[in-house]
């Protein structure tokens, strides 16, 4: 059987993970709520999503899901155990280019850190890309520049 799955979601009470998905073969749109089992605010995430995506009664539903949604989902479902609300979940999802990452822990970083790699590689360029320019000039003179406090203090003739 092969399935699409369209949409994914959260369930909060009980906790459940719920897939919109359709059935190649019928063409039906169906909706699967898979319950989330032996997670606690304590639990790892990303070893609750790998243990669900490889359950065999869910396996050939959530084959079109990937595993980092289903790793955000749990994370919502644990920050939610946690007490924070839906949009401090979501908002620690956002990259912010003005926070300091030094002041996260460990965990939280390695998301931040991951989230960038995808972002990097999302933007990154090829060579086998057809928008790919091997030697690409670009003239920066046309931008202002900003005033920098340590700017004004270093006046050795440089």
């Amino acid at each position: 059987m092969s399935f699409e799955a369209k949409r994914c979601g959260v369930q909060f009470s009980p906790p459940a993970i719920v897939l919109i998905y359709e059935h190649k073969e019928t063409q039906k749109v169906r909706k699967r709520i898979i319950p989330v089992r032996n997670f606690s605010k304590y639990s790892d995430y990303s070893m609750a999503a790998e243990r669900l995506k490889n359950h065999a009664r869910h396996r050939d539903h959530l084959l079109g899901v990937s595993q980092s949604q289903l790793e955000k989902l749990h994370i919502i479902l644990r920050d939610h155990m946690q007490g924070f609300s839906l949009e401090h979940s979501l908002a620690s999802f956002r990259l912010d280019p003005d926070e300091d990452l030094n002041k996260l822990d460990d965990e939280e970083l390695a998301r931040k850190k991951g989230q960038m790699e995808e972002l990097f590689e999302k933007n990154r360029r090829r060579k086998d890309d057809p928008d790919f320019v091997y030697d690409l000039e670009m003239d920066f003179t046309n931008i202002p520049q900003e005033k920098c406090s340590w700017d004004d203090e270093s006046d050795d003739g440089f």
